[in-house]
């Protein structure tokens, strides 16, 4: 099939080895952020922070989160151009929807007479998987691999390498980078660059997917 998407998933591979002397231009880095900012969310929930490690100061206190696991992704830590951790609230309320409803009615996406019903109406979602507790973060994590989904393909289309990383220490993480996810959690994230020539053993091999037939339907 030839169509730029199609090209660009076919590139698109996770790094094993980044040149750290290979720097994500500052130009690309405001479309990748934006980019991020710009992904889909039900209810436009937006339950999310993007902490983007740039500094090598940052990425030496990320770097430290692996001290107890998970070793095989603590060089891109350093080694890659820059790292996103992906957080989302796990306790998600009606009040920070109501920033997003906010949201809504300044940029002119939902008319001001329609602000309750759609603050009472489209919360409810989010309070069916709300428990007993306030606690929903499984719903408000699912989000955010969808901003880490859309993120990832941005990344192929500027022929950027990535590696996404559930590989990491979530508690280390949480304590680490206690001030700036101020209650958010982190459960993956991703490490942005250019692959090392020569050393990253998966680059450019070919995509092994299951065929079509065996995981589409169209009824």
């Amino acid at each position: 099939m030839q169509h730029q998407i199609i090209t660009d998933l076919h590139n698109r591979y996770t790094a094993k080895q980044y040149d750290k002397t290979k720097k994500i231009s500052a130009e690309n880095m405001d479309v990748i952020k934006e980019a991020i900012r710009l992904s889909a969310s039900s209810i436009n929930s937006q339950p999310w922070k993007f902490i983007v490690l740039e500094s090598d100061e940052a990425k030496l206190r990320f770097h430290e989160t692996f001290a107890n696991k998970y070793q095989m992704n603590q060089r891109h830590a350093t080694e890659a151009s820059h790292i996103v951790l992906f957080a989302h609230n796990p306790f998600y309320t009606k009040d920070d929807y109501r920033k997003v409803v906010d949201a809504e009615v300044s940029s002119g996406h939902l008319a001001a007479e329609n602000y309750d019903n759609m603050l009472n109406g489209a919360y409810g979602f989010a309070e069916s998987n709300t428990d007993e507790n306030g606690f929903n973060g499984h719903w408000t994590k699912a989000q955010t691999y969808i901003a880490l989904g859309n993120t990832l393909h941005v990344l192929a289309r500027l022929n950027i390498a990535s590696t996404p990383m559930e590989g990491v220490d979530s508690e280390l993480i949480g304590s680490l980078f206690n001030v700036e996810l101020d209650g958010y959690v982190c459960e993956f994230a991703l490490a942005m660059g250019y692959h090392l020539e020569g050393q990253d053993y998966n680059y450019g091999l070919p995509k092994a997917r299951l065929a079509a037939e065996d995981i589409i339907t169209v009824l």
